[in-house]
């Protein structure tokens, strides 16, 4: 799953809709929904605020290559 596959389908999950997620990041309406169609270049700051409040943590792994 990509990002905006992830942040859709857990803020579904959580019931909170698009402008909640934005206020309680602390970031714009504006940049949830291009998150969200896949568009935009949000921070790791903004990510990070992102999974903060949806619940999720980021991990890092090296890639399968082959």
């Amino acid at each position: 799953m990509n990002l905006r596959e992830v942040v859709k389908e857990r803020r579904g999950v959580l019931g909170i809709s698009q402008l909640d997620l934005a206020e309680m990041a602390g970031i714009s309406l504006a940049t949830v929904k291009d998150i969200e169609r896949g568009a935009g270049n949000p921070s790791m700051k903004t990510v990070t605020r992102i999974l903060e409040v949806l619940g999720l943590e980021m991990q890092f792994r090296i890639r399968q290559t082959g």
